[in-house]
């Protein structure tokens, strides 16, 4: 353990010797480390905001709206366009077994909402209580709504936080009553608002029950009695969800005479395979900054045997003392080893330290929307720590083993 101590002293005393080069050669390394770190923390935080995103909207969602059906597959010229109606929306409930939740939007924009306060305008949402297990929603004061309001086509509503703060000011809302062009509807629930900004459509929305809004605030333009926005549902698991996209083109493409086959004919929106072609781009994103931090470690290692190198070449009559002296071909290799693994370790772990307070202090900074603070990832650490492992045993070993064959006659004749 002496020894070990002794060995160990003397690798700082080389290293202090030749201070800039040393530095030089460790700050190669620690940028290395730093920037692999800091890059893939970096890209990890766009990739964590990027699905915190798409959560506040739901989970797994799929949306599905009316489209065209091409007279020639891939060609949009004399397309006929559908609407999607309430029916579809029955006969996929009922009908597509890999579907988990479902619920239809009757979306309306231009109606004015008017308190004893004030007056705005909002989007209205005519949904079935459902569409709480779809989308998210969560609830303030008061409650959602419930399967009695839609069947009894009740006139109550659940407002968007910002709707709720700008017709009732500093004031309860839960309990009072609006009127949506002219029509009286209570109101019985306010949601928490989504977004660090609060600019989420959510926010700006009012919900009804959607058999309320049917009778009231149907879809404006001929033919569009029974017409619907749009369709959000969910397959029963995410790895089904293209199962359930296709039971439910199955359904539509029946009841609107036309070929399932068709994609052109469908105007949709598959949040799962959005995240996933987004984790494809972060993946490769991943690999490419790792690839860029590993080889800058290389061109630190590469450094490393040079300098190490050069110190065996400074050093030989000191080698061939040591070992006229009886140090042995372990003792020296080990020495010049150690020298190596201290100037990788010391360099990567500054490397290391350098990334996590640079997180630490984004951390404390306000985050834009969409994007999370960097953070550090585990398994880029701990490919870091082994390549720089790697590195500390190539660039010492290479040199300690020249150093330990030498022998004495020879190390102390050199000049």
């Amino acid at each position: 353990m002496r020894i070990l101590g002794d060995i160990f002293m003397q690798t700082l005393r080389t290293l202090w010797a030749h201070k800039l080069r040393s530095f030089l050669t460790m700050f190669g390394i620690a940028w290395g480390v730093g920037s692999l770190l800091l890059l893939v923390g970096v890209g990890e935080g766009f990739r964590s905001g990027q699905r915190r995103e798409l959560n506040n909207i739901g989970e797994n969602i799929m949306f599905i709206f009316g489209g065209r059906v091409p007279a020639v597959p891939g060609s949009s010229i004399s397309a006929r366009p559908y609407e999607l109606t309430y029916d579809d929306y029955l006969a996929i409930r009922d009908n597509a077994k890999a579907v988990l939740h479902i619920s239809p939007i009757l979306s309306r924009g231009d109606i004015s909402a008017v308190s004893d306060y004030t007056s705005t305008n909002g989007e209205v949402f005519g949904v079935v209580p459902e569409y709480n297990q779809i989308r998210t929603i969560n609830m303030g004061p008061g409650r959602w709504l419930n399967e009695e309001d839609n069947a009894q086509h009740r006139r109550v509503v659940v407002m968007g936080s910002e709707m709720g703060r700008n017709l009732f000011p500093g004031r309860p809302v839960v309990g009072n009553t609006i009127t949506l062009n002219n029509v009286s509807f209570e109101v019985v629930g306010v949601l928490v608002k989504i977004g660090k900004e609060g600019n989420s459509g959510t926010n700006l929305r009012f919900f009804v029950p959607v058999n309320t809004m049917r009778d009231l605030f149907r879809v404006k333009g001929d033919n569009k009695y029974d017409a619907i926005s749009f369709i959000n549902y969910q397959p029963l698991t995410t790895d089904g969800h293209e199962l359930a996209k296709q039971q439910v083109h199955e359904i539509i493409a029946q009841r609107h005479n036309f070929d399932w086959h068709n994609k052109d004919a469908f105007n949709e929106w598959d949040t799962i395979e959005n995240m996933k072609t987004v984790g494809k781009i972060f993946d490769v994103m991943d690999w490419f900054l790792g690839g860029v931090g590993l080889v800058t470690l290389g061109l630190g290692a590469i450094g490393i045997i040079n300098i190490m190198l050069v110190s065996v070449t400074e050093r030989t009559k000191e080698i061939g003392l040591r070992k006229a002296l009886g140090a042995t071909n372990k003792n020296v290799l080990t020495q010049f080893f150690l020298e190596g693994a201290f100037l990788t370790l010391l360099s990567g772990g500054g490397g290391l330290a350098v990334a996590a307070g640079v997180m630490a202090l984004l951390s404390t900074l306000p985050q834009p929307e969409g994007f999370d603070t960097p953070q550090l990832v585990p398994t880029s650490a701990a490919l870091a720590i082994i390549s720089l492992a790697l590195c500390g045993i190539v660039a010492g070993l290479y040199p300690a083993r020249k150093a330990a064959m030498m022998t004495p006659v020879e190390a102390l004749r050199s000049e």
